[in-house]
């Protein structure tokens, strides 16, 4: 079982929504709420869903 504390909790999220994003732009949705695209516009991440990906992909990368 693992146990996430701190910052691993944005991390996971981030990456999270990073699977979601993708998903989307492949039409499919991951949840009836939100779309991870307006969530991340929400966290300050700006342009298109493709554009968002990669700085959120960079983002992700970076905190490993």
């Amino acid at each position: 079982m693992t146990v996430l504390v701190g910052a691993q909790i944005a991390a996971f999220r981030l990456a999270t929504l990073r699977s979601a994003l993708r998903l989307e732009l492949h039409g499919m949705r991951v949840s009836r709420g939100r779309t991870a695209y307006a969530i991340l516009k929400d966290m300050g991440y700006r342009g298109s869903r493709e554009s968002v990906l990669d700085q959120v992909t960079a983002d992700v990368e970076a905190l490993k």
